[in-house]
């Protein structure tokens, strides 16, 4: 025996009421466009701040540093 493989769409109810397709009923969520705009404002920064790198100069970073104190605290 086999199952019908498709099924039509449903009709309109109480529990579904039909979707109109206009561009003023679709709306972005504020985080929709601030979280790709804040993470491309990180990422440029990280860019910019390549120059002031220290890896060639066996400095190590702040944020190393803060790390290992984290890790110190925690151990």
């Amino acid at each position: 025996m086999s199952a019908p493989t498709h099924i039509g769409p449903l009709p309109p109810g109480p529990s579904r009421p039909r979707a109109r397709a206009t561009a003023a009923s679709t709306r972005l969520h504020w985080w929709a466009l601030a979280l790709p705009a804040l993470a491309f404002g990180l990422l440029l920064l990280l860019l910019a701040g390549s120059g002031e790198a220290h890896a060639a100069t066996g400095e190590v970073s702040g944020l190393v540093q803060v790390a290992e104190q984290l890790l110190r605290a925690v151990g």
